[in-house]
């Protein structure tokens, strides 16, 4: 709801109009810059975007990290420095965007979505790519992602990035991203595991809660996961020059692990739509349980009521009433009756 109250604040603007729709994670916005080639590696925070620019040249790959969507100034100055079109700025700032990939004549345009574990909780951000010529954009949320392993790797020389051309460094950031799916639907399946563990010994109102909870990780996992199909299968078939015929065979490789993550979300899923009426069926299994103690209980004293109603009338010439030893074969009647009874019920497994 808070995403379509934001929305609503844009309603009737021009298209093109960069207006940041989503939640300030920073106070901030943050640029960072890793330069690269065969020979050499620099690492440098800038303060604008002309400082940026003046970095970007064809002997070296630059990396150009944003961290911080909310400045909209920032955004469109990258925009002209770059000549990027308005609608790639609009979709930037709007952090609840669908995966896709989008080809213009000097650059592509991705959107994601990126998984990770913060404070033990699972969360998810939006995160833009624009692959250009020697140069790569990112533009995340927050600080902290996924890419320090990679950018290790670049420090190190020893990564086959330093020699390759952009293209590749892009496949290597959605590469990490689909890979860290495995990461998490790996902690998911250990969570599944437990819950439908506890679910046989002791269903309760807390694995109840557990099992919405999986099942919305699952719903917001494949919301992200299915579309990025589409999106790593567009990449593989494009004609663009950006994307070099070496790295193609990378891009196939991560359209597999895409299809393999799908297929275990879809496993985990029903999985996890099993538990739910695993959960209720308990339930039902409990009460029915229950009621059926209670029953065999109303059962037993069913002929004891009636004898005692028989005998609780009063007539004044009712036999037996005079009886000396009436009230204790009374007694003697009904709890032979009563065991009688429960033998039966043990002779019939209803016990």
């Amino acid at each position: 709801m808070k995403i379509i109250r934001q929305y609503s604040e844009k309603a009737g603007l021009p298209p093109g109009k960069v207006v940041f729709v989503g939640e300030q994670k920073l106070r901030e916005s943050k640029i960072h810059i890793i330069q690269y080639n065969k020979t050499h590696v620099t690492e440098s925070d800038v303060q604008t975007i002309d400082e940026a620019q003046s970095l970007v040249n064809k002997s070296s790959v630059t990396w150009i990290d944003i961290a911080g969507l909310h400045q909209v100034r920032l955004i469109e100055d990258i925009g002209k420095a770059f000549q990027i079109h308005p609608l790639v700025l609009e979709d930037i700032v709007h952090t609840s965007q669908r995966p896709k990939l989008e080809e213009f004549d000097d650059y592509i345009f991705f959107v994601l979505r990126m998984f990770y574990f913060h404070d033990k909780k699972i969360v998810d951000e939006q995160i833009s790519i624009i692959l250009g010529e020697n140069h790569v954009f990112t533009f995340q949320e927050r600080s902290g992602d996924i890419f320090d392993p990679m950018r290790e790797r670049i420090r190190s020389k020893k990564f086959r990035i330093t020699k390759q051309n952009s293209d590749y460094l892009a496949y290597s950031l959605i590469d990490a991203i689909v890979d860290n799916y495995f990461v998490i639907l790996e902690t998911l399946g250990e969570r599944v595991e437990s819950v439908e563990n506890d679910l046989l010994l002791n269903p309760s109102t807390n694995i109840l809660q557990e099992i919405h909870t999986l099942k919305r990780e699952m719903i917001s996992l494949r919301r992200s996961v299915w579309p990025l199909r589409e999106v790593i299968n567009k990449l593989d078939r494009t004609e663009s020059a950006l994307i070099k015929k070496p790295t193609r065979i990378y891009v196939r490789d991560v359209y597999d692990h895409t299809i393999q993550v799908i297929d275990a979300i879809e496993n985990y899923r029903d999985i996890v739509s099993g538990m739910l009426d695993t959960y209720l069926s308990s339930l039902s299994n409990h009460m029915n349980e229950v009621m059926k103690t209670l029953t065999i209980i109303a059962t037993i004293f069913i002929p004891l009521t009636f004898i005692v109603g028989v005998y609780g009338m009063n007539f004044e010439y009712m036999p037996e009433l005079k009886w000396h030893w009436g009230y204790w074969g009374i007694w003697l009647i009904m709890v032979i009756i009563a065991i009688v009874m429960v033998f039966y019920f043990r002779k019939k497994k209803w016990l």
